[in-house]
């Protein structure tokens, strides 16, 4: 089930090329301001991160906002029935998974924002496809009132000790931010045939597959339920230690780590204001709102309000961009299909 929640609040921007667009263009906003209106479709915790955007948006530019607020297969799927029916409501949506299948269905708008200009080559599609946001990367995480600094994993062939037999959990979806995430990890640190080995010793170890997000798996860490969870993500981790919750996530490198990204729709019905927003998101004024609110932005003006979050002189990550998640996830899944759904 999905949420729906409109917000009255800033337009945005979005037209339907691929050319550059700045954000502080007049002509620009004069355009989604007549358009009047926005939407978003979302993945992202609406309390945590999608209304300070959307007040920030609303406070620079006075244009309203709505959004939806769905799990990436619900985005996905509205997208692509709404195209498909000449109906589209969407005007920008983010989620690396919901991209995907939104781009093999064909109905993505390029657009190249100002705001990115200066972004690392491996954070935005040369074609204009997609802009990441943030860096979402995952890791196992522990109970530290069941689980000592001593005892806990520390690599993955800590994971096969006989202890964590039947004790550990991860979610049952499959997308990156789930079990296949992992299993990208192992195949890349490890290669091919020693990480497929290591995969079949690891399914011998009973790991829960819960039915719903890491956000979820992660409470149940935090609630006692399971005292080691695995492919959550660790600015989540972070979010709830610093909220009291004895949780800690660790470092077990390298960490899979995929972009979060946003992209405009194919025949967004609010094309300049779809623009601006994105923009907005990915401006300095948007990094910050995504720092404060914990997680990892991609614009290097804004850092983590935790400073070892940051991957790269903090710790390894193998990182999962569009194209190589359109061209491995199929792979992973199978690999989770065969050794760990059941």
């Amino acid at each position: 089930m999905f949420r729906k929640a409109l917000i009255l609040l800033p337009a945005l921007a979005g037209l339907m090329c691929a050319s550059a667009a700045r954000a502080d263009d007049a002509a620009l906003v004069d355009a989604a301001k007549k358009e009047g209106s926005v939407t978003w479709y979302t993945t992202l915790v609406v309390d945590q991160v999608v209304q300070a955007i959307i007040e920030g948006f609303e406070k620079k530019y006075g244009i309203q906002v709505n959004f939806v607020s769905a799990p990436w297969e619900e985005t996905a799927f509205r997208i692509i029935n709404e195209g498909k029916a000449s109906a589209t409501k969407s005007d920008v949506f983010d989620s690396l998974p919901a991209y995907a299948a939104v781009h093999a269905a064909g109905l993505i708008q390029p657009f190249a924002p100002d705001a990115a200009k200066d972004y690392d080559p491996a954070y935005k599609d040369p074609a204009g496809y997609w802009t990441a946001s943030i860096i979402q990367p995952l890791s196992p995480a522990i109970n530290t009132d069941m689980v000592s600094a001593t005892d806990a994993p520390h690599t993955y062939e800590d994971l096969l000790d006989p202890k964590w037999k039947g004790k550990m959990a991860w979610t049952n979806s499959a997308s990156i931010g789930g079990p296949p995430g992992f299993i990208a990890a192992v195949l890349d640190s490890m290669g091919e045939q020693k990480g497929m080995d290591y995969l079949h010793k690891l399914a011998g170890q009973q790991i829960a597959n819960i039915p719903s997000n890491p956000r979820v798996v992660l409470d149940r860490a935090v609630s006692g339920e399971n005292p080691l969870v695995l492919s959550i993500y660790n600015y989540h981790a972070a979010i709830s230690k610093n909220q009291g919750a004895p949780v800690e996530w660790i470092k077990m490198e390298p960490l899979v780590a995929h972009v979060g990204l946003v992209a405009m729709t194919k025949g967004a019905p609010h094309p300049n204001a779809g623009k601006l927003l994105i923009d907005y998101i990915l401006s300095d004024d948007g990094a910050k709102v995504m720092a404060k609110a914990g997680y990892i932005p991609t614009n290097k003006s804004a850092q983590s309000s935790v400073a070892d979050l940051v991957p790269g002189e903090n710790y390894k990550i193998f990182l999962v961009t569009p194209d190589i998640y359109e061209k491995k996830i199929k792979d992973w899944v199978k690999i989770y299909d065969d050794l760990f759904s059941k």
